[in-house]
């Protein structure tokens, strides 16, 4: 499956923004997928994950209240809502996705297929 992910940009400190992570090549019905980021300067890191029914999800605290993650099956499409940004956020976003399973997947390594990822910049 390919991953392409799309929605970055700049925002002011407080504004909103919503990445989409499109999959082509078969359906998502049977995928944990999640989104990670890496900030200028530092490791990859776990954002938010969301099972294959998009009934069960997983926050890293730090976006818990803030940011939501969703998925639509049909359209074969992951998103993350990311509300009340912060320029702590400024990062590059990738989505993830791990076939056969029906897990919430938190881990980089378990994930097999990956996005090409998109810049967020949060300005102060």
């Amino acid at each position: 499956v390919q991953l392409q992910a799309s929605g970055g940009g700049l925002v002011q400190a407080g504004g909103s923004l919503r990445l989409s992570c499109a999959a082509s090549g078969r359906t998502l019905n049977s995928y944990g997928m999640g989104w990670f980021r890496q900030p200028p300067g530092k490791e990859r890191e776990f954002v938010a994950a969301i099972n294959w029914s998009g009934q069960s999800a997983y926050y890293v605290d730090s976006v818990k209240g803030r940011f939501t993650i969703s998925r639509d099956n049909a359209k074969i499409t992951l998103y993350l809502q990311m509300n009340n940004l912060k320029p702590e956020d400024t990062a590059v976003y990738y989505c993830a996705a791990k076939p056969g399973t029906w897990r919430v997947i938190t881990q980089a390594r378990d994930y097999d297929f990956w996005g090409q990822g998109t810049e967020v910049t949060v300005s102060s």
